[in-house]
């Protein structure tokens, strides 16, 4: 059965994208540091990336996350997760918005929902056996987290503090959870913490 994987890189101070992030900017000024592990890693950093693209049924996002990957400089063929150079099939992705674009660059790989629960369960019904990855940005896994979608969070945390940009966890009131660490991976770009959400 699927299992619904929160899965994202984070700094240590709690961002997934630094300040001023956007169109042309995805990762905001200094974001791209929280990735040095993807791009840059160990053997042990690709291993966590080559089980997680295995593991993909299905993916769900936030409508920001989709306007940057959907632009002129975003995703390819050749970029963007799942996106490998040997024929894999990429996953669907489903993008939680009210406002669906009329058109993207991108294709039809890309299903468009009006919440994180209906995604959930679009993405679950697809995935097979295969999980379900939430890849961002924030907001969306925030709010998968907090209405109790997710059975799995699995954090990349990079050795950098960011200072600002999106967080990761809302700095105002927000709806508890607890968890449980099942497993970590430590190399010198990131620290990949792996826990259950206890339901």
């Amino acid at each position: 059965m699927s299992q619904v994987v929160v899965d994202i890189s984070v700094s240590l101070d709690g961002y997934v994208t630094g300040p001023n992030a956007g169109i042309g900017n995805g990762l905001g000024d200094g974001g791209d540091t929280i990735h040095d592990w993807v791009f840059h890693g160990t053997d042990a950093d690709r291993a966590v990336l080559d089980a997680a693209f295995a593991a993909s049924g299905a993916v769900v996002q936030g409508r920001n996350l989709f306007d940057v990957i959907d632009a002129p400089d975003g995703w390819s063929d050749e970029m963007g997760y799942g996106a490998k150079p040997t024929g894999e099939v990429n996953p669907p992705v489903f993008v939680v918005t009210h406002t669906p674009p009329t058109k993207t660059r991108l294709g039809d790989r890309f299903r468009f929902v009006g919440s994180p629960a209906e995604a959930i369960t679009q993405a679950v019904e697809v995935a097979g056996s295969k999980d379900v990855y939430v890849m961002g940005g924030g907001q969306i896994c925030q709010a998968v987290l907090a209405e109790g979608l997710a059975d799995v969070l699995r954090l990349h945390v990079a050795p950098v503090v960011l200072g600002g940009g999106t967080r990761l966890f809302p700095a105002e009131a927000a709806p508890g959870y607890a968890l449980e660490l099942i497993d970590a991976v430590s190399t010198p770009a990131a620290q990949h913490l792996t826990y259950k959400v206890v339901k």
